[in-house]
């Protein structure tokens, strides 16, 4: 169980947000030693393995999406059980865990709604920086509070993280695998499987191959569908899809030129010009689910009568309307059964100090996944 002893480990805390690009140059992440409290009632520390960079990261940085600040960033990690805190009794140490940035606390009206709705103390203490419950455990010099990112800050040698943040997997499962399981996998993924939910006839097209794209992309080639489809204005993603089984791959131009007409559409660009190009192909009678994550400000043109006219359905689907505990274990045996190969989405794995050009990469669109991985003693420098 917790004790009363205070860890130094070595994170990448936010000090700006919007820095200029290149981030390589301006270094709006520090990469530096903090100090971790020991878990609280209801929390566990874990030892990090494995986190990965994504665009909810990218979108803090350049302040898409504003948090508080200080915070330590990364939300997409997976890592080793190291201590437990008052009345967790369903863990144990050296049990690895995969994160998931949205806790859930199995009680609220969001809770009840079985993954299509967000927990709603979840997201409070996501937008507020603390743990589930309004906790922080994280210090810098003389005393500095530093925020938590999305319940996890995996970019760090270890994270204090509600027990309702991290769902249990098998050690089979390799820690850059775990990882993505958590975030690319769960919202892409969940989008295929939950609110879509293909039938062996169905043509199934992804706008936007970035992770969660791919993860999605991924997710429908272990079904027995009759198309996948990848969409992408980089072809360099569309060469990779065509890699990974896709049966057709096309710039957004050309399947609007080609005349596609799928049922089924999975929008995970975050772009509204990508939504309404989802929007455009989906067949009638058809489902486009957009999982994307655009800037507040951002808005996209539909044609009503065509919803109308066509029959048409447009869910929204936060996190894949996943429930971590329940999906996770899904996507695990798939990965075991060799219908999902996640690693295939890690472009490179990086050192925790190269973030900032990290950021830079992902920006660009030159990544799927980059992976951080961490020394197995889980030392702070």
């Amino acid at each position: 169980m917790g004790t009363d002893s205070t860890r130094s480990i070595r994170g990448a805390v936010l000090q700006t947000i919007g820095a200029p690009r290149p981030y390589a140059q301006s270094r709006p992440l520090v990469v530096r030693d903090l100090q971790l409290q020991p878990p609280g009632p209801g929390e566990i520390l874990v030892r990090i393995e494995a986190a990965s960079l994504c665009h909810s990261d990218l979108s803090v940085v350049n302040g898409s999406r504003r948090r508080p600040l200080p915070m330590l960033l990364g939300h997409e990690a997976a890592g080793k059980v190291e201590e437990l805190g008052e009345g967790v009794e369903d863990l144990a140490v050296g049990q690895r865990v995969v994160m998931a940035f949205l806790p859930r606390c199995g009680e609220c009206a969001g809770c009840r709604t079985e993954g299509k709705m967000p927990c709603i103390p979840g997201s409070a203490a996501n937008n507020a920086g603390t743990l589930l419950g309004g906790g922080m455990r994280l210090h810098g010099k003389g005393g500095e509070e530093v925020r938590h990112h999305l319940g996890v800050s995996g970019f760090a040698t270890r994270a204090v993280v509600n027990r309702k943040s991290v769902v249990p997997v098998e050690d089979d499962i390799p820690p850059e695998v775990a990882a993505l399981l958590g975030c690319a996998v769960l919202t892409g993924g969940g989008a295929v499987l939950n609110p879509a939910r293909p039938g062996k006839d169905d043509d199934v097209a992804v706008v936007g191959l970035g992770g969660v794209g791919m993860a999605a992309l991924l997710t429908a080639l272990s079904l027995d569908v009759h198309s996948v489809i990848g969409i992408d204005a980089l072809p360099g993603k569309l060469a990779r899809a065509r890699e990974l089984g896709a049966d057709a791959v096309y710039t957004p131009q050309e399947a609007l030129d080609a005349g596609i007409r799928p049922a089924l559409v999975i929008e995970a660009a975050g772009h509204p010009r990508a939504f309404e190009t989802a929007v455009r192909i989906t067949a009638p009678g058809g489902t486009t689910v957009t999982v994307g994550l655009p800037a507040p400000d951002q808005t996209s043109e539909i044609a009503p009568l065509t919803l109308t006219a066509e029959a048409r359905t447009i869910i929204g689907s936060y996190l894949g309307s996943a429930v971590p505990s329940r999906d996770i274990p899904v996507y695990a045996q798939l990965w075991r059964e060799g219908k999902l190969p996640v690693e295939e989405l890690v472009s490179s794995t990086i050192a925790l100090e190269d973030i900032n050009a990290a950021m830079d990469t992902l920006a660009d669109g030159q990544a799927i996944r980059q992976v951080i991985r961490f020394e197995t003693d889980g030392g702070s420098a």
